[in-house]
């Protein structure tokens, strides 16, 4: 065992699990579990280990918010700030004015206050985290009317019924898939209901013969009835003006709700992802009213549910670029803003530099991470003929491997998503793939 973990070692995974999987090799083998030499079994488990070790991908596909690849890539302030927080210490919690304690992640919740319009801010793990967290700390043993259209299921088996059940609120299903009414929660309304939840339904649409109910008419019936309402945004556009913008919104946003129209309609709380169209990275932002937020706050799953130092850094930085005016620096909003002739110029660069057969023609990007569904970010792509299953599976298996997409039998490659600084690796990289 010691002289084939030896000869295994290479230096790339620990030399721990190297020895672990060489054993477990050869007890198989002693076992006769299905005639594989032992060095073979160790040797192929070891290259799939090493594969699912966490590197750096090229993200090729045209998908910006690439849920398998991390979704929105971070600022450079981002990750430095983040960074100095990781590897060093930090005043997360410490007042730098008198030495006492200080509120955790306090400047946070000021600036995002600030580029919202919302009296009050917290932060936490995950939007979904953030909503259980409003569930248990408004509603807890009470009712909450939400309408059968709004009733998401969302990657990962997150489904919106569990989680208010995980929650110990009672779910209260109002009007119908297609149309729900003001009056369909004005009727659900009990002594014991806690709060009106609306959701925004980020990865489908319903189209046709359908209605669904607003913040201003809900806000009008939660607060006759003295309840707050909650508003789960989902991905977090910031403002539907998009002002960091240039030029008009662009039309693949037009079905997206902003974070300060919302609660200028009446949402008592919004909640929204921390990546996804936030552009920064994963956690859930709740904003609203200050004494909701505060209840929230001193709820005791509130310290089980925030986000570490690291992550508290990284989204100061994202949202001082909302701040500042500087949106149109994030990684993001700069590849979904590429200019098409620019797009072009760089394809015809990677043709040639890859030296491979391939056509310049027109296709769609899409934000994905389950924003915005059917909107499609036009602008060109690459398509390549060939053997496409294959092309795929060799750019996988390079170093960084370059993540493509496969169509009507023609490998597809998106330089929108991709880094102007990786060209000439996705350059290289085709023109193996394609030998």
């Amino acid at each position: 065992m010691d002289r084939l973990a030896g000869s295994l070692y290479d230096g790339n995974l620990p030399r721990g699990l190297v020895v672990q999987v060489t054993r477990e090799a050869i007890e198989s083998a002693r076992r006769g579990d299905g005639g594989i030499r032992p060095e073979d079994e160790a040797m192929r488990v070891l290259e799939e280990l090493a594969r699912r070790r966490p590197r750096r991908v090229i993200n090729a596909t045209g998908v910006l918010l690439h849920t398998n690849l991390g979704r929105a890539p971070w600022h450079h302030d981002s990750a430095r700030m983040g960074m100095e927080a990781a590897v060093g210490y930090g005043n997360t919690e410490l007042d730098l004015t008198g030495g006492d304690r200080g509120e955790r992640a306090g400047y946070l919740h000021r600036l995002l206050s600030l580029i919202t319009g919302a009296e009050a801010a917290l932060v936490v793990n995950n939007n979904a985290g953030g909503l259980l967290l409003a569930l248990m700390a408004l509603a807890a043993e009470g009712q909450v009317p939400v309408s059968r259209s709004e009733l998401i299921e969302i990657g990962g088996s997150y489904r919106l019924p569990e989680l208010m059940a995980a929650s110990g609120t009672f779910l209260v299903e109002v009007g119908t898939t297609n149309r729900t009414r003001p009056d369909d929660y004005r009727r659900a309304l009990r002594p014991e209901t806690a709060l009106l939840l609306k959701v925004h339904p980020s990865n489908y649409r319903i189209v046709g013969f359908s209605e669904e109910a607003s913040l201003p008419a809900l806000s009008q019936i939660a607060s006759s009835a003295g309840i707050p309402l909650v508003f789960d945004a989902g991905s977090g556009l910031v403002d539907e003006r998009v002002p960091w913008w240039p030029g008009p919104p662009p039309s693949w946003l037009a079905e997206e709700p902003g974070v300060v129209q919302s609660l200028e309609r009446g949402a008592d709380l919004v909640l929204f992802s921390g990546d996804k169209l936030f552009g920064g990275p994963q956690a859930g932002i709740i904003v609203g009213r200050g004494d909701l937020v505060s209840r929230l706050r001193r709820h005791p799953a509130a310290r089980a549910l925030r986000v570490d130092g690291a992550t508290a850094s990284a989204l100061v930085a994202t949202a001082e670029t909302y701040a500042d005016g500087r949106a149109d620096e994030l990684p993001l909003w700069q590849m979904a803003g590429l200019d098409r002739t620019v797009l072009e110029d760089r394809a015809r660069r990677v043709i040639e530099a890859g030296q491979i057969e391939a056509d310049i023609e027109e296709g769609g990007a899409t934000p994905g991470a389950g924003s915005v569904p059917g909107s499609v970010i036009p602008g060109p792509v690459l398509a390549i003929r060939g053997q496409a299953d294959r092309m795929f599976s060799r750019l996988l298996s390079g170093d960084p491997p370059v993540v493509t997409r496969r169509e009507r039998g023609r490998l597809k490659v998106d330089l929108r998503t991709v880094f102007p600084s990786d060209d000439e690796v996705v350059a290289r990289a085709l023109r193996a793939a394609c030998r």
